[in-house]
C-alpha cells in the first residue's frame, strides 16, 4: 500500500473551518430547539424562573371571592397564576391585574383547559371582605378569583411560599402592605413550576407561558 499524500495547509484550514461551523451550527439549533418549546425539556424562558422539579404547594384552606373553601386540591386540573394583593394597593396590584388580564387576552387562542386560571390572594384580610374581592378583581376580568382568610392563614400560606408581607402604618387607621409583586405559576398537578419576578411584560408572560406549557406533557388538564 503506498503512503497517503499528505494534506496541504489550506486543505487543513478549510477542514477546521467547517468543523467549527458544524459546531456552531449544532449549537444554534440546539437553542432554538429549546426556546421553541421542545416537549419534555426545561424551556428557555426570558423572564419566568423555572423549578427542575415543581414545588408542592403547601396545604392551605382560604376562601374565594364566592364564599367556597379552596385548598391545593381545588387548584389542580389547570394552570394557574397565582399573584398577593390586596384591594387598598396604590399602585403594583392593579397594574399587575391589568397585565394579568392583558396575557388572558393573548393566549385566547390555545385550548380552553390550556388558558391559565388567575386568583389574587389577598394578604390584608382585616379589610378586604368576600364582596370587595369579588368586585376589584371582576373589574379586570369577570373570570378572576380572590382568595382570603383568617390572618393566621394567610401568613402561613405566604410564608411557606417564600411571599414576603409587611403592613406598614403612619400613626393612624390608615396602613399600606408591602408585599412581594412576584406571579407564581401553580401546574395542574397543584405545584409551583415558575416564577415571575417584576417588573412584568405582558408579551414576555404570554411567551414563556407557552414555553413552560409545551414542555410539561406529564400534566393533564380538566
Amino acid at each position: 500500500m503506498s503512503p497517503k499524500t499528505p494534506r496541504a495547509p489550506w486543505q487543513i484550514g478549510l477542514l477546521v473551518i467547517v468543523a467549527v461551523g458544524g459546531v456552531l451550527a449544532g449549537s444554534l439549533l440546539g437553542r432554538q430547539w429549546l426556546a421553541a418549546g421542545r416537549v419534555g425539556a426545561k424551556p428557555v424562558t426570558r423572564a419566568a424562573a423555572v423549578y427542575d422539579t415543581p414545588r408542592p404547594l403547601p396545604d392551605f384552606r382560604l376562601t374565594d371571592e364566592a364564599g367556597r373553601e379552596v385548598t391545593a386540591r381545588t387548584l389542580r386540573g389547570r394552570w394557574t397564576f397565582l399573584f398577593f394583593g390586596y384591594t387598598h394597593c396604590p399602585d403594583v396590584c392593579p397594574a399587575t391585574l391589568a397585565q394579568l388580564a392583558e396575557v388572558g387576552r393573548a393566549l385566547t387562542d390555545l385550548p380552553g383547559p390550556a388558558q391559565p386560571a388567575v386568583y389574587l390572594v389577598s394578604v390584608d384580610p382585616a379589610r378586604d371582605t368576600a364582596e370587595s374581592l369579588a368586585t376589584y378583581v371582576h373589574y379586570f376580568n369577570p373570570g378572576f378569583h380572590a382568595l382570603a382568610g383568617a390572618p393566621a392563614a394567610v401568613e402561613a400560606f405566604t410564608r411557606a411560599l417564600g411571599i414576603a408581607v409587611i403592613v406598614r402604618r403612619d400613626g393612624g387607621a390608615e396602613y399600606t402592605v408591602d408585599h412581594t409583586a412576584a406571579i407564581l405559576l401553580v401546574d395542574p398537578n397543584g405545584a409551583v413550576a415558575a416564577v415571575f419576578p417584576a417588573p412584568h411584560v405582558v408579551a414576555t408572560i404570554a411567551a414563556d407561558y407557552r414555553l413552560i406549557v409545551a414542555s410539561r406533557p406529564d400534566v393533564r388538564v380538566r
